[in-house]
C-alpha cells in the first residue's frame, strides 16, 4: 500500500462532550488537540505518558478550528505516547501500520464567562502529499468527526463532507461508506485509510468501550 504520513492527532478528553485536535506520523502498509467534552477519558488513558508541547500551531489547524469551532479562543498542542498494546490494537483494527507511537494533538479552548473550557480537538493526517485537518467532537463517549478540511491541498469538499459525523463505529472504507466523489481512486483510498487510522487512534486513547 501507499505510504501515509499521519500528522497531528488530538485530545484531552477529560470531559467527553467537547472536541479536540492532534497530530501524528504514520505509514500505511495495508493495513493529529482538544478533547471531546461530556465524559471522562477511557481507563486506558491513564497508562499514557502525556506532556504539553511548545511551538507554533500550524496555520491549517488554526483555520480549521476557527471554521469548525468558532467559539474557540486558544489552541494548545499536546503530545501523548501510545503503549505497545495500544499500538498493536490500532494496527490490527485499522489495517494500517504506525510509523511511531508518539501521538500529537491540538486542544481547542473557549473562555466563556471567564471559565476556560475545552471544546474540541483537531488532528492532521497526510497521504500522498495531501494534508487533511480533522476536527472532532464527542458523542456517547466516542470521538466523532465534526468536519474534515483539505481545501488547501486540493481535496474537494464533496469528498471530505462524507466524513462528517463518522466515528469508530463506521467502516470508513472506500467503496463502502466512502465514495471517491471525483477524487482519483488511489488518492481517495489513501486519504480514507489515513482518516480511518486517525479515528481508530482517537477512540483507543479517549473513547468508551467498543460498540462492535
Amino acid at each position: 500500500m501507499k505510504k501515509l504520513i499521519y500528522f497531528v492527532t488530538i485530545i484531552a478528553f477529560a470531559v467527553f462532550g467537547v472536541v479536540g485536535s492532534s497530530g501524528n506520523s504514520v505509514k500505511a502498509t495495508s493495513s493529529s488537540s482538544a478533547e471531546p467534552a461530556g465524559a471522562a477519558p477511557a481507563a486506558s488513558c491513564a497508562a499514557n505518558a502525556q506532556h504539553a508541547a511548545t511551538g507554533d500551531i500550524p496555520a491549517a489547524v488554526r483555520e480549521a478550528v476557527k471554521e469548525s469551532l468558532p467559539k474557540a479562543q486558544s489552541i494548545t498542542q499536546q503530545n501523548k505516547d501510545l503503549t505497545d498494546a495500544q499500538a498493536t490494537g490500532i494496527e490490527k483494527e485499522s489495517g494500517m501500520k504506525l510509523d511511531d507511537k508518539d501521538h500529537h494533538s491540538y486542544l481547542a479552548f473557549s473562555d466563556d464567562g471567564g471559565a476556560r473550557k475545552q471544546i474540541g480537538v483537531a488532528t492532521v493526517v497526510k497521504a500522498q502529499g495531501r494534508e487533511i485537518v480533522i476536527v472532532y467532537g464527542s458523542e456517547k463517549g466516542s470521538p466523532v468527526i465534526i468536519e474534515a478540511h483539505g481545501e488547501s491541498g486540493g481535496v474537494p469538499p464533496a469528498f471530505l463532507d462524507q466524513f462528517k459525523g463518522k466515528s469508530h463505529n463506521d467502516k470508513l472504507s472506500l467503496g463502502q461508506d466512502i465514495k471517491p466523489q471525483g477524487v482519483d481512486e488511489a488518492l481517495a483510498r489513501a486519504l480514507t485509510d489515513a482518516i480511518r487510522l486517525d479515528v481508530t487512534m482517537m477512540h483507543t486513547l479517549y473513547g468508551a468501550a467498543h460498540a462492535h
